[in-house]
C-alpha cells in the first residue's frame, strides 16, 4: 500500500472518480493550469482536459449556481472553495437551492462542494475560519471533515457517488503533515459513519478534522496519569452517528466534546443537547466543551496559537472532569 498524505489521498480519490465516471467533473479558481491553491487539483487537467477540470471566475456564488444547474441536469460536479472561508459567497445558493431541491420536488442534487478550512497556518481571520456548523443547521446537506488520510480518499469518493449536496472540509493544517498507508483498490468511507480512533475506559472524547489528533497526543500523555481517553472521530458531521456517540459516552460515562470551531452554538452545543436528552442518566460528569473562544481568528501567531485548542487544553479539561 502506497504511503500518501491527507491531501494526495483526496486527489486520489477525486481521479479515481473522475475515471470512473464521466459525469464527474471539477470547477474552481486556479484548479487548472496551477493545481489549485494548495495542489489538490495538479495533475487533473493534463488527464481529464479542460472540459472536466475548469477554472472559473473568482465568484463563488457563480460556482455554486453553475454547479447546482449541471448536478440538476445529471452531472456531479465537485466545486473548490479555494478557502472555505468564502463559501459565504455562495450561501444563497447552497441553503436555499442546493439543500432543498429533494425537498420541494424531489430533485436530486448530486453536488459537492470541498476546499481548506480551519487555522494553524497563521492565515488570519478570513483564511483560518470553521464554518461548518452553519451548514450542519441545514436540512438536506451533509457535512463530512476527515482526519485521515484513508477518510479522506474514501469520504471524497463516498460524497461524490452521494445523490444529496455534500459540503467537505479538508482541515488545511492536515494537508501534507498526515501520511498513511492507504490501499490502491478501490473503497469508500461511508457518511454518517463515526470511527472510535482510540479505545478507552475513564472519559469520552468527541471531535472531528486536525482536533482529532489533538486529542489523540493528549489521551497518550495523559497514559502517565492513569488516565484512559477513548476518542470518537464523527468523520460525518451532519447527519452525525449518534449511536456510536451515545455508546462510547455510556461506557465512559464521561464526555469532552472538542472542536476549532468557536464556542457558541458549534457542533458541540447539539452534541451535548443530544447527550443530555438521550442518556442522561449514564452521566458521572457534566458535559464538558473545549473550543476556541467567541472571536475571529487571530493573524498574530502567538495569539493563534491561544486561539485553538491545544493538547494543555484538552489535558487540563480532562483532569478537572476527571475530579470531578
Amino acid at each position: 500500500m502506497p504511503t500518501v498524505t491527507y491531501l494526495e489521498a483526496i486527489r486520489k480519490g477525486l481521479w479515481e472518480e473522475m475515471e470512473r465516471d464521466p459525469d464527474v467533473f471539477l470547477m474552481g479558481e486556479d484548479i487548472g493550469r496551477y493545481g489549485g491553491a494548495f495542489k489538490v487539483t495538479a495533475g487533473l487537467l493534463d488527464r481529464f482536459g479542460p472540459q472536466r477540470v475548469i477554472d472559473t471566475p473568482i465568484s463563488e456564488e457563480a460556482i455554486v449556481g453553475a454547479g447546482i444547474g449541471a448536478a440538476v441536469m445529471g452531472m456531479r460536479p465537485v466545486l473548490e472553495m479555494q478557502f472555505m472561508d468564502f463559501i459565504s459567497c455562495a450561501f444563497n445558493q447552497i441553503v436555499n437551492y442546493a439543500a432543498k431541491m429533494h425537498y420541494r420536488w424531489g430533485q436530486a442534487v448530486p453536488l459537492v462542494i470541498r476546499g481548506p478550512s480551519g487555522g494553524g497556518v497563521h492565515g488570519g481571520p478570513f483564511h483560518s475560519q470553521n464554518p461548518e456548523a452553519y451548514f450542519a443547521h441545514t436540512p438536506g446537506l451533509k457535512v463530512v471533515e476527515p482526519a485521515t488520510a484513508y477518510d479522506a480518499k474514501g469520504l471524497v469518493k463516498a460524497a461524490i457517488r452521494d445523490n444529496n449536496p455534500v459540503i467537505f472540509f479538508e482541515h488545511k493544517f492536515l494537508y501534507r503533515r498526515i501520511k498513511e498507508d492507504i490501499p490502491d483498490e478501490d473503497y469508500i468511507v461511508p457518511l454518517g459513519q463515526a470511527r472510535i480512533a482510540r479505545e478507552g475506559k475513564d472519559i469520552s472524547v468527541i471531535s472531528y478534522g486536525a482536533m482529532v489528533h489533538i486529542a489523540l497526543e493528549a489521551a497518550t500523555r495523559l497514559m502517565n496519569e492513569g488516565l484512559d481517553l477513548e476518542v470518537v472521530d464523527l468523520r460525518t458531521l451532519y447527519p452525525f452517528d449518534e449511536e456510536t456517540v451515545l455508546n462510547s459516552v455510556r461506557k465512559t460515562s464521561k464526555v469532552i466534546l472538542l472542536h476549532e470551531d468557536t464556542r457558541t452554538l458549534g457542533l458541540g452545543a447539539e452534541l451535548a443537547a443530544t447527550i443530555s436528552e438521550k442518556i442522561f442518566d449514564s452521566l458521572d460528569g457534566p458535559v464538558v466543551r473545549v473550543t476556541a473562544p467567541d472571536s475571529p481568528v487571530p493573524y498574530s501567531p502567538p495569539l493563534e496559537e491561544q486561539f485553538i485548542p491545544s493538547v494543555e487544553k484538552v489535558m487540563e479539561a480532562v483532569r478537572g472532569l476527571a475530579a470531578y
